[in-house]
C-alpha cells in the first residue's frame, strides 16, 4: 500500500483564482475587508473572514433591508439599521 504523498503529481493547469466579479442585478458591489466585514456607510456589518478580499452583490429588496450575494448565491439580509445577517432560505431542495 502507497502513502498519499507517494501518488500525488502536481496538476499541470495553474490556478489562476477566481475572475473578477461583477454583480450587475445588484445596487451596490462590495469588497468584503479582510477581517470579514462590509463597509455599508459608517456601518461595518459582519459577514464572514472566508469572504475576505472578494466582492459581494448588495441589493435592497425592503426598506432599510438588503440582500447580500455571493457569485450566484444568495446569502443572506441585513438591515442596514441594525447590521445584523440573516440566512437566506436554502436554494437546494432536501
Amino acid at each position: 500500500m502507497k502513502y498519499p504523498g507517494e501518488l500525488y503529481s502536481s496538476s499541470p493547469r495553474a490556478y489562476t483564482g477566481l475572475p473578477e466579479l461583477d454583480y450587475p442585478f445588484h445596487d451596490r458591489t462590495v469588497t468584503v475587508t479582510q477581517c470579514g466585514r462590509l463597509c455599508f456607510g459608517r456601518r461595518k456589518i459582519n459577514l464572514s473572514a472566508v469572504f475576505a478580499g472578494q466582492n459581494v452583490g448588495v441589493r435592497e429588496v425592503a426598506d432599510h433591508i438588503w440582500l447580500i450575494s455571493f457569485m450566484h448565491y444568495d446569502l443572506g439580509f441585513f438591515d442596514d439599521q441594525f447590521t445584523r445577517v440573516e440566512c437566506a432560505p436554502n436554494p437546494v431542495p432536501g
